[in-house]
């Protein structure tokens, strides 16, 4: 059975987005640096995503994700200038439930939070990857949907880094 992973940034308060949705206030790694990223792209064959944050990542320019299957999910959207895009008007939890049963490789959660609550509150997600940044935003979209009670059954990894980022990995 697949994996999925919740793999996010967020600041020291929770948020992952600025109240406009904006996520300018991550921070650019040092030179040399990727915190991971680029490990743990390498075991993802899909992303999942909702629209809001598909909206978001279409105004980086290029595509991302194009090797990459991505499922947004929306009810609004009718179709994706993005190749790699598969548009999902489904439950993401019945939808998600039966995706993990596909062989492949890792699923990557991308976001938001949205999204993530119902998978988070039906336990389809397998492991959390939280970046936590070293900044307080104050205000803004936060990582956590009221209500959700979520649970880690262990620690997997820890890591910081000298610019005071830090990784908290979990096992759900």
């Amino acid at each position: 059975m697949r994996k999925v992973v919740f793999y996010i940034a967020a600041s020291l308060d929770g948020y992952i987005a600025l109240p406009d949705g904006s996520v300018d206030w991550l921070p650019a790694p040092p030179p040399g640096e990727d915190y991971g990223y680029a490990d743990f792209l390498a075991t993802v064959d899909a992303t999942l995503q909702g629209r809001t944050t598909y909206e978001q990542v279409l105004t980086f320019g290029e595509w991302p994700y194009p090797t990459l299957t991505n499922y947004v999910f929306s009810r609004q959207l009718a179709q994706s200038p993005v190749p790699s895009v598969q548009l999902v008007a489904d439950d993401p939890v019945q939808y998600v439930t039966a995706l993990k049963q596909h062989p492949g490789g890792t699923i990557w959660l991308i976001g938001g939070s949205s999204l993530a609550a119902p998978l988070l509150a039906a336990g389809l997600v397998d492991e959390l990857m939280l970046f936590v940044v070293p900044q307080v935003l104050g205000a803004g979209i936060p990582l956590w949907q009221p209500g959700l009670r979520l649970q880690p059954k262990t620690l997997l990894h820890t890591r910081t880094w000298p610019d005071g980022m830090v990784l908290l990995h979990y096992q759900l």
